[in-house]
């Protein structure tokens, strides 16, 4: 710091700025997710209806949904370290997360996600 103060109120202006760029980047950041599912169960035909509901209402046309079939390619299972189905798995953005279930709790599937926090919750 100079000692006029400005120099500190600056690099605070500055990284805040980038903070919001980086922001608004990452709202725009593509979400690549993975639907593991055990067959045709009707547990798993619901996870599938649902996730697929709920990408089309909150990321329409930013998402890539892979449905992985365990039982057609367990090796998939192994390398993902899936311990059960139905499981969503979130590679981007950032953090990577994981869900486990039928996907028909919206806003839950929303918080794991991260496209809504617990303060939005009302």
């Amino acid at each position: 710091m100079t000692g006029n103060g400005e120099t500190g109120v600056s690099e605070i202006k500055d990284s805040t700025e980038d903070f919001e760029e980086a922001l608004a980047r990452a709202q725009d950041d593509e979400y690549v997710l993975r639907l593991y599912v055990a067959g045709m169960s009707p547990k798993s035909m619901q996870a599938i209806a649902n996730i697929k509901r709920i990408c089309e209402e909150h990321l329409p046309g930013k998402y890539k949904l892979e449905i992985i079939d365990i039982y057609q390619y367990p090796i998939f299972a192994k390398d993902g370290q899936i311990v059960a189905a139905p499981t969503l798995v979130k590679e981007l953005p950032p953090p990577l997360r994981r869900l486990i279930g039928s996907m028909e709790n919206t806003e839950r599937v929303l918080l794991g996600m991260d496209l809504k926090s617990q303060s939005d919750k009302k």
